[in-house]
């Protein structure tokens, strides 16, 4: 086989990868519990296909898990990059609400997929990486607490998850992450 069509064979799996990956995405944020057969229709592949790119339905919803927690770490440098640092770190705020919300459909899923803490480990170390730059950016511009830590902050949102996606949750979520930015503000912006 020429290195060409091996190349084209390759390009094809990662957009089959991706494709899948979205196929579940949507699936997932429809119905917690959608079989691997439905997402494999949506995504216009055979089981197989799937099976190849994802052998356990764990290592599907594992990969859907990392690639948006990897999305909320980069954004904190992002957000850094386009704004103050007291402005990244609101704006991140209100991203990992509509994240949290985003997981609803996934909580059922990673829920049964695995109860030995593998999302959990995955997730932990970039969002805590991100929220530390972004406490790290705000101690120097001297606008948040010092005694500030990430884990601290991931507690004082972790009320977010008690919303229900359903409902209308923008503006309670609004109201929650204003008392958490305001307490954690060395002064009141």
């Amino acid at each position: 086989m020429s290195t060409k069509r091996v190349e084209q064979l390759h390009a094809q799996g990662v957009r089959t990868r991706a494709h899948l990956l979205e196929s579940a995405r949507e699936a997932f944020s429809t119905c917690g519990d959608a079989s691997l057969n439905s997402i494999a229709k949506k995504a216009g592949v055979g089981i197989g296909t799937l099976y190849r790119h994802f052998p356990t339905r764990e290592d599907l919803i594992f990969e859907l898990y990392r690639g948006e927690v990897q999305q909320m770490a980069q954004a904190a440098d992002d957000l850094l990059e386009e704004h103050p640092p007291l402005n990244a770190f609101r704006l991140w705020l209100n991203r990992f609400a509509r994240y949290a919300m985003t997981k609803a459909g996934l909580i059922g899923a990673l829920q049964s997929a695995t109860s030995h803490g593998r999302f959990a480990q995955e997730a932990r170390g970039p969002l805590t990486a991100a929220l530390q730059r972004l406490l790290d950016a705000n101690r120097a511009a001297g606008t948040l607490r010092e005694d500030l830590e990430p884990d601290d902050v991931l507690l004082a949102i972790a009320g977010l998850y008690q919303l229900d996606p359903a409902g209308d949750w923008e503006p309670r979520a609004k109201r929650l992450l204003e008392l958490v930015f305001v307490g954690l503000c060395r002064r009141n912006p």
